[in-house]
């Protein structure tokens, strides 16, 4: 039995500002969508994540997530230069005593976005 990538569902009453955010902000493209429905599926390169409204089965007051979400990159550096000014940050570019160099943002809805590259050789 073989696991395929785990997709984050991002729950939100901010549909369109999450998707904006994840596309203008972070260069997502929004690969599909239902207005009907109320969720849309974002894609860059090989991370993917949806974003919904919450439904009547799930009890919803506000965004919640008690991890972080963490996405490897290849050029941690560049990716640091583009989203410095345009996000909030939660701390900034730095290398780990483990080998990464990571910085970390807030998404629209408040929640972490870590950034990573592997500098281990």
């Amino acid at each position: 039995m073989k696991f395929q990538p785990i997709v984050p569902m991002i729950w939100t009453e901010q549909l369109q500002e999450t998707v904006d955010f994840y596309c203008n902000v972070l260069g997502f493209r929004c690969g599909e969508s239902s207005e009907e429905w109320q969720w849309a599926a974002l894609f860059k390169d090989e991370c993917e994540l949806m974003v919904a409204k919450p439904n009547d089965h799930t009890p919803f007051e506000k965004p919640t997530f008690t991890g972080t979400f963490y996405i490897k990159v290849d050029d941690v550096e560049a990716l640091w230069s583009q989203l410095k000014y345009n996000a909030k940050i939660v701390y900034e570019l730095e290398t780990f005593d483990w080998g990464m160099r990571e910085f970390a943002i807030y998404d629209n809805n408040g929640h972490m976005l870590q950034f990573g590259q592997d500098i281990q050789e």
